[in-house]
């Protein structure tokens, strides 16, 4: 551990990983917090509750603002633990002289998304902080589900399972990247950043038998599937070639030599479906346009246990490990 905190340890990576289990699980432990599912459930299972910060530079962003996001991120947590988003606390920092007309478009984005997940906001809190003190404005959002299916966990991934990644990688963190250093492509990239519930309630409701699922925010697919190989104690195994990336992910990744299974997502989730429903799930997944390029991207086995394997075209094999250092603070 460093002494001061840095700013790789907010990147969903592996120092943020120490942070956690060194700071936070040591002072914390409960057997609810061990399991570290994106919602804990709670009240004998009925239940799912979660909350999230957001801080994203800049706050408005191709495909998006900072309350669209806070919506979304929190409710997206709900769904991948089986919940049905229901209600909602919100609480807002905002510096002084931040523009009323700002503040109210971010609301209105608040609100459209609480409609698609048929949720409501039902207690907040806002603070007003002297100007410098905070960078225009932050967001706290904490969410309850009622849980639809029971059992689905990150911990029980076996070698029954595929894994699936629900739609094209890498978009949100590209796009805030590109936002945020006025790099002007000729390009549509902008942030996948949507509601996952109608994609998981259709799941639920065609029967698919979902073992694990997770929204692939800080440290994007590659954090998602390091985590599950280590709770389940299961090797992963990628064929790289099934990732789905768009062009204008690929052109970013390849100028600034990052990989797309790295960077963040804020509308792209990763399941663990049992083999005999896989190519079901994704067609399901595929009826909509938020899941328009979803594919089966990995098998389960015990080659390696606690590891992710990289399968590339020409046969050779690398690890895929959790990202390091700090690719792009502030992107959610």
């Amino acid at each position: 551990m460093t002494k001061n905190i840095v700013l790789a340890q907010g990147n969903g990576g592996e120092e943020n990983a120490e942070l956690i289990s060194k700071i936070f699980y040591k002072h914390f432990k409960n057997e609810i917090l061990e399991k570290s599912e994106d919602a804990a459930i709670i009240d004998g299972g009925r239940l799912a509750f979660t909350t999230d910060s957001f801080t994203v530079s800049p706050i408005f962003f191709d495909g998006g603002d900072i309350g669209k996001l806070s919506i979304c991120g929190t409710c997206n947590d709900l769904a991948m633990m089986g919940a049905k988003p229901s209600y909602m606390t919100c609480a807002v920092i905002v510096e002084e002289g931040f523009p009323v007309e700002d503040l109210e478009k971010i609301v209105r984005s608040m609100k459209k998304e609480l409609e698609k997940n048929d949720a409501l906001i039902v207690c907040g809190d806002t603070k007003v902080v002297p100007r410098g003190s905070v960078d225009k404005i932050f967001i706290n959002t904490t969410g309850v589900g009622v849980v639809q299916k029971s059992g689905i966990s990150s911990n029980s991934v076996s070698e029954e399972d595929v894994i699936i990644v629900s739609n094209e990688i890498g978009k949100h963190g590209a796009t805030i990247f590109a936002n945020r250093e006025g790099m002007n492509f000729e390009s549509n990239l902008q942030s996948d950043c949507t509601s996952l519930w109608p994609m998981v309630e259709k799941l639920l409701a065609e029967g698919i038998e979902i073992t694990a699922m997770r929204d692939a925010t800080r440290g994007g697919v590659a954090a998602v599937l390091n985590e599950w190989a280590k709770q389940s104690k299961v090797c992963i195994e990628v064929n790289e070639d099934a990732l789905p990336i768009s062009d204008d992910v690929r052109g970013i990744c390849e100028i600034l030599g990052f990989e797309a299974y790295n960077l963040a997502n804020e509308g792209t989730f990763v399941l663990a479906i049992k083999r005999s429903d896989a190519e079901r799930a994704v067609q399901v997944l595929r009826t909509f346009e938020e899941g328009s390029k979803a594919n089966v991207i990995a098998s389960v086995t015990h080659q390696h246990d606690g590891r992710v394997l990289l399968l590339s075209p020409w046969g050779s094999r690398r690890f895929m490990d959790l990202p390091t250092g700090e690719l792009l603070p502030r992107i959610c």
